[in-house]
């Protein structure tokens, strides 16, 4: 190897997460937000399923009590609202995405936005990746994207 090249080489390597991490980074992270929409859709079927009554029940099944329903189906509507505001923080993810998009979506649904920075960051600690460079890129993208939903 050139000096020459291994002064680039030692530039690429200790410069932190480049173009194309930053690229792996995000779509690691839009297939991680997709997983947590899918499991907080299939929380919010499920809920949905267990409030309803079941016919020829004489007692009107687990949830007969109004008020359970109310917390159950509340539950529901809040799980199903945050898995869709997070398809849409999948979608601004990708290149050109507009970071106003999700918080839009929110207010329009009457949620705060911080409703998703909880996800968004659980979504950047379970990436199905070994990329190191990756990794960092994402948790620097679902960093930025919290600071933009709460500010």
């Amino acid at each position: 190897m050139q000096p020459e090249d291994e002064a680039e080489f030692a530039a690429q390597m200790m410069g932190g997460p480049g173009p194309e991490d930053f690229a792996n980074g995000a779509a690691a992270l839009a297939a991680a937000l997709v997983r947590e929409a899918g499991a907080l859709a299939q929380a919010a079927a499920s809920l949905r399923s267990a409030v309803a009554v079941t016919p020829g029940d004489p007692m009107g099944g687990p949830l007969s009590d109004i008020r359970r329903q109310r917390l159950a189906m509340a539950a529901a509507g809040e799980a199903a609202l945050k898995a869709a505001l997070l398809l849409e923080a999948a979608d601004l993810i990708a290149p050109g995405g507009n970071a106003a998009e999700p918080i839009i979506a929110a207010r329009r649904a009457g949620a705060s936005p911080a409703l998703l920075v909880p996800p968004i960051r659980a979504a950047a600690l379970s990436l199905a990746t070994d990329d190191g460079a990756a990794r960092i890129a994402a948790a620097t993208i679902a960093e930025a994207l919290a600071q933009a939903l709460v500010a």
